[in-house]
């Protein structure tokens, strides 16, 4: 008999699979069959290194799901300071202690997407490329792309890497956009972008829901909302 979570999962799979088209994100049994072992599939966000490539993760599935995280590493080779170029291993809170039983598979892979887009070298799994895109981002831009052509399948082209210049008011660190998290603490508006989903989004669903701003400062959200601004993020509401 099939236990809550294989239903779960094999829900999770449909709807995916009916989505692949919009989202790009696909994830399946790699044997056909066994839920457990998945392999999942994203495309690469523009205007970013990667851009053009697709990646690959294994994705392996705890009896705890989905109270625990999945279990995933990169199968695409990636130069990422948060991914371990020899093992694929990833560093990502989203993957550990933020994870929440409200998040999917499909949320899951879409943060590492968005994890393609903001690299953060002061928390690595790879020492030695976080190093580079500290000290030398332009560098730390083609050696990535180079790895995206070569593993990924990313078209060789010409990329904005402003980006990944050094700051000027602060050398050494790569340059961050300011954004406007209109009143929120931004910790708080983040638990949810970690996930994929973009800041005018989640802010917009917060709103919906008369989430309170709390003066500004992070605070936890009741599990409630936390369900009911995941769904209306996905369309399920």
């Amino acid at each position: 008999m099939a236990t809550s979570r294989d239903r779960r999962l094999a829900k999770e799979l449909a709807d995916m699979q009916a989505d692949r088209d919009n989202s790009g994100v696909y994830a399946a049994p790699v044997d056909g069959v066994n839920l457990l072992h998945l392999v999942g599939s994203f495309p690469a966000p523009p205007d970013t290194p990667y851009a053009g490539g697709t990646y690959q993760v294994d994705i392996r599935i705890p009896d705890q799901y989905p109270f625990k995280s999945p279990i995933m590493k990169f199968q695409t080779k990636i130069w990422h300071p948060n991914v371990s170029s020899q093992t694929g291993a990833i560093c990502l809170d989203t993957l550990g202690t933020a994870w929440s039983p409200v998040q999917t598979i499909k949320t899951a892979l879409l943060s590492l997407r968005v994890m393609l887009e903001c690299p953060n070298p002061k928390d690595p799994q790879d020492h030695e490329v976080a190093k580079m895109l500290l000290e030398s981002p332009e560098r730390f831009f083609q050696v990535a792309q180079d790895w995206a052509v070569r593993f990924a399948g990313a078209p060789r082209r010409e990329l904005d890497s402003s980006k990944y210049q050094k700051n000027d008011s602060a050398p050494g660190e790569v340059t961050e956009n300011v954004v406007d998290y209109r009143g929120y603490h931004r910790d708080l508006v983040n638990r949810f972008v970690s996930m994929g989903f973009g800041v005018n989004d989640v802010i917009d669903a917060f709103l919906f829901f008369s989430i309170d701003r709390n003066n500004g400062q992070d605070y936890e959200l009741e599990e409630a909302y936390m369900g009911d601004i995941t769904a209306r993020l996905l369309g399920e509401t």
